[in-house]
């Protein structure tokens, strides 16, 4: 992408980012509160991940499973995962557990659209090939999001998001978040099938 394509991005990012913080609040105060009546602990869950040039950062989500769970642990590969809570299946479901990463949109963390931020320990294991995702900013969703989810092994996973890298645009953005809103209306693809 341009320099110039890469200002717009960025004034995108923030002004959706604002904008949705901002309207959306309530709901966002809601999920919270329901979220610590649901099950005991903190409602934002915070995990440190590899940001655009391999910076670490504190990526923001609702939770979804229970205190005791082990944060790196396996993903829940379905619904009856016992680490899920009630509300937490359908926050997943509904990819709403994902609306704080606004929060880091905002901060300059990550995008609205990007590759997902993988953890640390993973990013350090990339290939020189699959370094290249983290060129650009992580994104709250992603080509590889649009294209399978928790349905593409994680290795066909890393290649369509160096693709993404590679043919970056502001079209291919906006194609990515109109396909982005579909998801949010099934739960296709949520549960890894592939770790």
């Amino acid at each position: 992408m341009s320099p110039v394509g890469r200002a717009v991005k960025r004034m995108v990012d923030v002004v959706v980012a604002g904008g949705l913080l901002v309207v959306g609040w309530p709901v966002l105060a809601l999920i919270g509160v329901l979220v610590r009546a649901g099950s005991p602990g903190p409602a934002i869950f915070r995990q440190e991940r590899a940001g655009r040039g391999m910076k670490p950062f504190m990526m923001c989500k609702f939770r979804t499973m229970r205190v005791d769970a082990d944060p790196f642990g396996v993903s829940p590969k379905g619904a009856g995962d016992p680490r899920l809570t009630r509300l937490g299946q359908w926050l997943r479901e509904t990819s709403l557990d994902e609306l704080p990463q606004l929060w880091n949109v905002l901060k300059g963390d990550m995008s609205l659209v990007g590759p997902r931020p993988l953890y640390m320990s993973q990013a350090r294991d990339f290939t020189p090939r699959e370094r290249r995702r983290l060129e650009v900013r992580p994104g709250i969703t992603g080509l590889a999001q649009v294209q399978g989810r928790g349905e593409v092994p994680h290795e066909e996973k890393l290649e369509i998001d160096v693709r993404y890298v590679e043919q970056a645009s502001l079209w291919l953005d906006l194609k990515i978040v109109l396909q982005s809103f579909g998801l949010l209306r099934r739960a296709k693809g949520v549960y890894q099938k592939w770790n």
